[in-house]
């Protein structure tokens, strides 16, 4: 999950309305509606600021973030989980061998 996606799910689970969040935070409706959209990115003072009226720490709110995984490599990945303890070192091996 990104950011965004991490403060939208914290609210829902609190049962917290977007507007009662903004005004924990101290920041407009808009702004935290833009922010769980995707479409802006908060500072870090706001950030912390969304996450202290969620009740959260940084170190937990952050401990949910997850990079974006590219399609590709998340397909393989996802492919790779369904595998035998086997099968996972010998694709260890044939792709060590492709690297060369």
């Amino acid at each position: 999950m990104d950011i965004s996606q991490i403060i939208k799910s914290n609210r829902e689970k609190q049962n917290m309305s977007i507007n009662l969040l903004a005004k924990k935070a101290g920041i407009s409706q808009s702004s935290l509606s833009r922010i769980e959209a995707g479409i802006n990115s908060p500072t870090f003072e706001v950030l912390e600021r969304i996450v202290t009226a969620l009740g959260l720490s940084l170190s937990n709110f952050f401990a949910n973030v997850q990079p974006e995984m590219e399609p590709d490599l998340k397909r393989l990945f996802d492919t790779v989980k369904v595998l035998t303890t086997e099968q996972r070192q010998a694709l260890q091996v044939f792709l060590e061998c492709m690297k060369h």
